[in-house]
C-alpha cells in the first residue's frame, strides 16, 4: 500500500538510503558486467584517460589524504573509497525518497530521470570539473553509456526499493 505525501520525512529518508545503498550494489553488477563486455582498446582508451590513472573516487580519497596531512593505509583507503562510492547513492537516495511524493516531477519515470540526473550532474560534470575525472571527450563512448545505463538502473532500483520498504 502506497502512503501519500506527508509522511515521515525521516522513515522516508531512512527508506531511500537503504534503497540507495542497494541501487549502487545493483548499478556496480550491471556497470561490472558491461565492462567485462567491452573491447581491450576502449578499457585501455579509458584508463589512458583517467587522471592519476585513478577513477574519480580514488582521486577524491588522494585530494582528501592531502588536504588533511593525514596519510592513510590501504585498509583504511579501501574502507573511504567503499564509504564514498556508496555514500553517493545513499545520500541522494535519501533526498529522493523525501522529495518523490512531495515533489511530482521528482519521481517521473519512476526513478529513471533521478538516476539519469545523477549520471549528467556527477559522472559527467561534477567529476571532471573537480579535476576528479577527465573532460567528456577523452572518454570513450562506451564510458559514458556505460554509466548511464547504470545510473539508470541506480535509479529505477532506489525508486522500487523505496517502495518495497513502505514508501
Amino acid at each position: 500500500m502506497r502512503r501519500t505525501a506527508g509522511g515521515s520525512w525521516l522513515a522516508d529518508a531512512a527508506r531511500g538510503a537503504v534503497a540507495g545503498a542497494v541501487g549502487t550494489w545493483l548499478m556496480d553488477l550491471v556497470t561490472t558486467g558491461l565492462l567485462e563486455g567491452q573491447s581491450q582498446e576502449t578499457k585501455q582508451r579509458e584508463e589512458a584517460a583517467r587522471p592519476n590513472g585513478k577513477g574519480s573516487v580514488e582521486n577524491l580519497v588522494d585530494r582528501i589524504e592531502t588536504m588533511s596531512g593525514r596519510p592513510l593505509d590501504e585498509t583504511q583507503r579501501s574502507m573511504l573509497m567503499q564509504g564514498i562510492h556508496f555514500g553517493l547513492g545513499v545520500a541522494p537516495g535519501a533526498v529522493y525518497a523525501v522529495l518523490r511524493d512531495r515533489v511530482p516531477l521528482v519521481r517521473a519515470g519512476r526513478g529513471l530521470l533521478y538516476g539519469l540526473l545523477l549520471w549528467a550532474v556527477n559522472d559527467e560534470y561534477a567529476n571532471s570539473a573537480l579535476g576528479l575525472a577527465a573532460p567528456f571527450d577523452a572518454y570513450p563512448l562506451e564510458t559514458h553509456w556505460r554509466g548511464l545505463i547504470g545510473h539508470a538502473v541506480l535509479g529505477t532500483a532506489t525508486d522500487s526499493g523505496i517502495d518495497l520498504l513502505g514508501g
